[in-house]
């Protein structure tokens, strides 16, 4: 082997095991770390996170790069170009960037995060103001550092789905609001709105518990090589495929969202599990962008586990859970009920249908803030115009509103759009699924879920970093991302639902 080449993977991965000592860590601030630990882990993290930027930076790393970039590519295999390319991107989003630069960004996203909890308790968003605008700076410095060739706010983008940019966002979510708002308002105007009230009431924690881990392991988690816990919010987190972590919470009142909870982070489980580790903990090994991730989440949540055949195979699991409370419900009513379509103010509890919307808005106010159309002291106004423009609705105060997320308390801005674009994405895989193997719904039913895991190892968890996203889809999928199989989806299962002959 190449000694430069060798020389590399030695540094990558020992980079790769000091990042999976730092996502213990902080699996274990987020499950199990005493309160009275907190500053304690932060100094560790602090330290910690010195040490992996020390060894990303190390002018050794950019050397070997430069050596083995200019004696030409074609003498490695695809896996080792990706492990070059890889390395060579993240030495560059790394060292482009000033020192002082990503300390101010490092801080305020720490201060940030605490000015932010307290907005939002106050309801006063003039107080997170300053916030946003040091950081709307701040991006547009870094962006010129790192991609100076790209717009500030494409560049951003770039971070969390790279190779995308406004050019090829817009005209989508210009697409999806044609399409969607019409259908939201039909459903509105429904007369007759799903049962719902089976869905509340006391649901035993240990019931819950129970059920969740069943369907997880059904669906294909192994917990051999993973675990479930609690945590405020749910993740997926952990330091390797062998040892991958997801969490929920529970609700006495509620346990659709804890279950939903547990399938959507398992699909993110399975993509983690499911990662080419056998080629080394390197780059080529590591699952893709944040659309394609948050593909294999909602790909279990919205497109199999909302299903009918899945309900039709579960129900009387369920029920037999809770008696007292589904006792005349339905395969039918509980279907209908957790596929309820409703705006609200809080994108994390929207339907698939309104969830977009929700993501949209936040697109374009990003997009105003970047280039200049729109100021931050007008976020609350802006905000409430285009809820009440896309959902009907108007939120009564801030903490519903423009302060209900933490993303821009840490400053990702680009983050959200990946959100839609992996529904997108997960839409275009499932049909591309029910053409390749036809009986795929008539396994659901049964319960038969290993055929799909075994299509989404293959197709998408083993392919690692190989391809771009883009790439990806167009490979999987026959064609590039199309709106269409997911507004045609939306149409279709909330027409029947509904009623509706037209939309």
């Amino acid at each position: 082997m190449n000694r430069h080449y060798q020389h590399l993977v030695n540094k990558l991965e020992e980079i790769t095991h000091l990042n999976g000592v730092m996502s213990t860590i902080g699996w274990d601030q987020e499950v199990m770390l005493p309160a009275g630990a907190a500053e304690a882990r932060a100094m560790q993290i602090s330290a910690l996170a010195g040490v992996i930027h020390e060894r990303m930076t190390d002018p050794q790393l950019g050397d070997c790069l430069a050596e083995l970039t200019n004696s030409g590519m074609d003498a490695f295999n695809e896996f080792e170009r990706c492990n070059i390319r890889e390395a060579l991107r993240s030495y560059e989003l790394e060292t482009k960037v000033p020192k002082r630069l990503v300390q101010e960004l490092a801080e305020l996203g720490s201060r940030g995060h605490g000015v932010w909890v307290a907005a939002r308790q106050d309801n006063k968003f003039s107080d997170f103001a300053p916030v946003i605008k040091r950081f709307l700076d701040l991006k547009q410095e870094w962006a010129q550092c790192v991609s100076p060739e790209l717009s500030a706010y494409d560049a951003n983008i770039d971070l969390f789905e790279r190779g995308t940019t406004m050019a090829t966002i817009t005209p989508i979510f210009e697409r999806l609001k044609q399409e969607l708002i019409p259908l939201i308002h039909a459903i509105q105007a429904h007369a007759v709105q799903p049962d719902t009230s089976f869905l509340q009431g006391h649901f035993a924690r240990d019931k819950q518990e129970a059920l969740a881990r069943q369907i997880s392991r059904d669906i294909g988690f192994d917990f051999d090589q993973g675990r479930m816990d609690v945590s405020v919010h749910p993740f997926c987190g952990g330091s390797h495929p062998t040892d991958v972590r997801i969490t929920t919470r529970y609700k006495d009142s509620n346990f659709v969202e804890s279950l939903y909870a547990v399938i959507h982070e398992t699909g993110h489980a399975l993509y983690e599990q499911g990662r080419p580790h056998a080629l080394g903990d390197l780059p080529v090994s590591e699952s893709l962008t944040m659309g394609i991730h948050e593909s294999q989440s909602l790909f279990w949540e919205r497109m199999i586990a909302q299903s009918k055949p899945f309900c039709q195979h579960y129900f009387e699991t369920i029920r037999a859970a809770f008696p007292d409370n589904l006792q005349h419900a339905s395969v039918d009513s509980f279907y209908r009920a957790i596929n309820t379509c409703k705006p609200d103010f809080i994108r994390v509890e929207a339907d698939e249908v309104t969830y977009p919307l929700h993501i949209i808005l936040r697109y374009e106010i990003e997009k105003g803030l970047f280039d200049g159309s729109m100021r931050v002291d007008d976020l609350p106004e802006i905000w409430n115009e285009l809820m009440m423009k896309y959902l009907g609705i108007q939120p009564p105060n801030d903490a519903l509103g423009v302060l209900q997320d933490s993303h821009w308390s840490g400053g990702a801005f680009g983050y959200f759009p990946s959100y839609t674009l992996g529904a997108m994405y997960a839409c275009q895989f499932y049909n591309t699924l029910l053409r390749e193997q036809p009986d795929t719904e008539k396994h659901i039913s049964n319960g038969h879920f290993a055929p799909i895991k075994q299509w989404l190892n293959e197709k998408i968890h083993r392919q690692g970093r190989l391809y771009t996203p883009q790439e990806l889809v167009q490979l999987v999928t026959g064609e590039a991302l199309n709106p269409d199989h997911f507004i045609g989806h939306l149409k279709h299962k909330y027409s029947e639902i509904y009623g509706l002959t037209s939309v």
